[in-house]
């Protein structure tokens, strides 16, 4: 009994879905808090400068410097990313963050984004936020990753991908039917 317990916390503790644990603690709007593990944890604005800097690097520049987009489909989103505005929310203690973020960061450079236009947040592992912004941007799952064209949201990236992170990031850009695995 005793080692499924521990099995089912651990289960929880690397999932990146929903809770409905709120965290009252975090109060300030950028911080950075300890995990049982002694994992970093950044709550709050994040560059990408944050996850270059160890411990973040050990997962962010292996995956950055490995993902290769296809060339169709990274032109694609390169014709057509510079008139968003992207908010991104993600967990530096999520596998899935740690797998997509690094891959929005090289995509939006080797597109020539304006990196003025990102707002990267880091949540908690109750993916909550200071000032209760997960309610406001409906943030249930990390990493979410929110485009913006003439200030009104247009859709959004969750968790995972449907095919591959270039291809669906392009069916966003480009205005085709895509539809996020929550919706």
């Amino acid at each position: 009994m005793k080692s499924f317990l521990t099995l089912l916390l651990i289960a929880g503790a690397l999932s990146c879905g929903s809770s409905g644990k709120q965290d009252t603690a975090m109060k300030e709007s950028n911080s950075t808090i300890e995990s049982n593990e002694q994992e970093e944890i950044i709550v709050g604005e994040i560059s990408m400068q944050d996850l270059e800097q160890p411990p973040h690097s050990a997962w962010f520049d292996p995956m950055y410097r490995s993902y290769k987009p296809s060339k169709e489909t990274f032109d694609a989103i390169k014709s057509n990313i510079k008139d968003y505005e992207i908010k991104a929310f993600m967990g530096t203690w999520c596998a899935d963050s740690q797998r997509e973020i690094p891959k929005l960061y090289k995509v939006l450079q080797e597109s020539g984004f304006n990196m003025e236009n990102l707002n990267m947040r880091g949540v908690t592992q109750e993916k909550t936020l200071p000032g209760d912004l997960q309610t406001e941007y409906n943030v249930h799952y990390v990493p979410t990753i929110i485009f913006y064209k003439d200030g009104k949201e247009v859709n959004r990236f969750v968790e995972f991908p449907q095919e591959t992170f270039e291809e669906d990031i392009a069916k966003i850009v480009t205005g085709q039917e895509y539809t996020n695995p929550y919706e």
